[in-house]
């Protein structure tokens, strides 16, 4: 290896400011339990399993070709290049500060989006369904939802070392659920025998390929989330590549073990989209005869405490990449200044709870109306700029790898060139299957000759979706644009710094 220093990374007197904030309190357990409280998502064991026994199969392909490749990128990004703001880090080593302004944003505006659209209005219909009925567009449907998120942001707000908790506990919670889920599963199996598909239904088809795998890449991205706090973990070159690994066999069971419990013991008829899971969880818990309806609960109770935590750790590592390009001069720069008091990105967090306090009351009115597939629209293309903004990430693997090879990696992908290059492009094309299929969703269902009826599937004609998806990702875009071209004051103040974080020299622009 080269005796020569790495390169210097061009930044901000902001940032060095702001930096001096941080505090180390992210232990190696704790990356663990933030890690899979941020892949794990009980919403989507139903809402996948409503895909038939197929969707078993497909887990085992995606854990195999995307799940462990992705791991094994983000292991060597995550514990070789430290800096607060990780994958912002990353695109602006290897594309530079605009194109890494751009990737933040969308990275960061899915959560707003995803928090007040699809998981407080889940978690609102696990409470109604179970605990007690709230009505659509009353006082106590507003209440919860504003409760919902508003706890997400405050725990955001909260610093990181009394903060952290609450995303253990709901990893911790998600264990209980899914264990006593599985043990359940098994009790009704030798009491009911197996009433769900035959071996011949778990065959691959191309139809459920399209339509199921880019939700399936969806639901596992998250490794690269804790490097969003990564000058707050107390040691992470050591530690993130054994909570990636971690995380990632933790990540393969809580999908796989209730999935295949789900398709072989329910018939399709019982598995219902979103809510299926609670349905699962009601069926089988028939077992416990009189407890049945309590024990729902319970697991109703669990449910949405996961979601809130979900959102939680989301807006923890996404509020703080955000306000590292505002502090770097990718985005306005008062959006980077932390908090002195909690070491957090309080005005982002309150950005992120006010923008999804928005979206939510839009969402209560225009689902009463004949807007709601519009709504449906724009929702889905929300939360699916985050698989855009990989397509920024997944590549740096390849591009710091050649541009600075003399930076320690305390541990580097499998196979030299070849085996970075394999697992580099492999990402990134999963990635670019989810968001073409977000953004085009009917062209691949034509190229493998599948039946597709766009108006059923999505209430709308195919141009009115491509106007309001395109314009939704065309909104991302210019406020992305414009949140740099108001960074231009901290970007002018720039200095160069060693990417251990120490400062070389004055650089004025």
């Amino acid at each position: 290896m080269s005796s020569h220093p790495p390169r210097a990374e061009h930044t901000t007197e902001l940032a060095l400011s702001e930096r001096h904030k941080l505090r180390k309190s992210l232990t190696y357990f704790d990356m663990v339990f933030f890690t899979v409280c941020a892949i794990v998502g009980l919403d989507i064991l139903g809402q996948v399993s409503g895909y038939g026994a197929q969707t078993f199969t497909w887990i085992v392909v995606l854990i195999v070709f995307f799940l462990a490749p992705y791991a094994l990128l983000m292991v060597e990004l995550g514990s070789s290049f430290t800096q607060e703001g990780g994958p912002y880090e990353w695109m602006k080593l290897s594309w530079g500060r605009l194109p890494a302004g751009v990737g933040a944003v969308l990275y960061w505006v899915t959560n707003p989006f995803w928090v007040g659209g699809s998981l407080c209005f889940t978690a609102t219909d696990a409470w109604s369904a179970n605990l007690h009925s709230i009505g659509s567009g009353t006082i106590g449907d507003y209440a919860f939802k504003l409760v919902f998120i508003w706890i997400s942001i405050l725990v955001a707000i909260a610093s990181l070392r009394r903060g952290k908790w609450i995303p253990n506990a709901g990893a911790i919670v998600r264990f209980v659920v899914l264990i006593f889920f599985g043990i359940t599963v098994v009790i009704y199996a030798i009491e009911h025998g197996l009433h769900g598909y035959g071996a011949g239904d778990f065959k691959p088809t191309s139809q459920t390929f399209i339509a199921l795998v880019p939700l399936l890449v969806f639901a596992y991205v998250g490794f690269e989330l804790q490097n969003g706090a990564a000058e707050e973990m107390e040691n992470p070159q050591r530690d993130v590549p054994r909570s990636i690994l971690s995380s990632g066999a933790i990540t393969a069971l809580a999908y796989g073990i209730p999935i295949l419990g789900i398709v072989t013991v329910l018939p399709r008829t019982k598995i219902q989209g979103i809510s299926g899971f609670l349905d699962a969880v009601h069926q089988t818990f028939g077992v416990y005869g009189g407890a049945q309806d309590f024990l729902t609960d319970l697991m109703a109770l669990g449910f949405i405490f996961a979601l809130v935590t979900s959102g939680a750790v989301w807006m923890m590592g996404s509020d703080r990449i955000q306000a590292v390009a505002g502090y770097d001069g990718a985005f306005i720069g008062w959006f980077g200044v932390f908090s002195q008091r909690f070491g957090t990105p309080v005005r982002v967090n309150v950005m992120s709870g006010i923008t999804s306090t928005i979206f939510m009351v839009a969402a209560v009115n225009l689902l009463q109306g004949s807007e709601a597939a519009v709504f449906g629209v724009v929702l889905n293309m929300a939360i699916s700029t985050t698989l855009i903004s990989y397509l920024l990430i997944f590549p740096t693997l390849i591009k710091l790898r050649r541009d600075y090879p003399d930076v320690h990696r305390p541990f580097v992908v499998p196979g030299g060139n070849a085996g970075m290059w394999i697992t580099g492009v492999l990402c990134t094309a999963w990635a670019l299957l989810g968001s073409w299929v977000a953004v085009f969703p009917d062209t691949l269902e034509h190229l493998f000759g599948a039946e597709y009826d766009f108006p059923s599937v999505w209430g709308v004609s195919q141009a009115r979706f491509e106007v309001f998806t395109l314009g939704t990702l065309a909104v991302v875009l210019a406020f992305a644009l414009l949140g740099y071209v108001l960074g231009a004051d901290v970007r002018r103040r720039a200095v160069d710094v060693s990417l251990t974080g120490d400062r070389i020299v004055d650089e004025p622009v």
